[in-house]
């Protein structure tokens, strides 16, 4: 009886670890309207990544560049969610970033959130 017991147990913690995984786990968290929700209220760290030549990007993408190029429309949409996060603007103008240049965002499984600038 003891193992049965300590067999139930552990399958409750792992399925409390499972549970406790965010959203930004899933296959959609960086889909036009799921980043920008992300990004009206995101308050962690971030990382940013600069294209050298983003018109080549847009036609091209690099294998190093993980994220997909977006739309002019995706585009503006991602700079309007950031935008509307004071705080995120702030951050980012902290490190020189005008959001006018955030062309792309990406988030990470652990809810960081790189940022591509032109």
């Amino acid at each position: 009886m003891n193992r049965v017991t300590n067999f139930a147990m552990a399958a409750i913690i792992s399925s409390v670890a499972f549970a406790g995984v965010s959203y930004a786990d899933s296959l959609e968290m960086n889909d036009g309207p799921q980043i920008e929700k992300t990004l009206s209220t995101f308050k962690n760290e971030f990382d940013v990544k600069y294209l050298n030549d983003y018109q080549n990007q847009k036609d091209q993408p690099d294998a190093q560049d993980t994220a997909i190029p977006r739309s002019a429309d995706g585009v503006k949409n991602i700079q309007a969610s950031i935008k509307e996060n004071k705080p995120l603007v702030e951050k980012l103008a902290a490190k020189g970033i005008k959001v006018d240049d955030v062309v792309n965002a990406q988030q990470a499984a652990d809810g960081s959130i790189t940022f591509f600038i032109r």
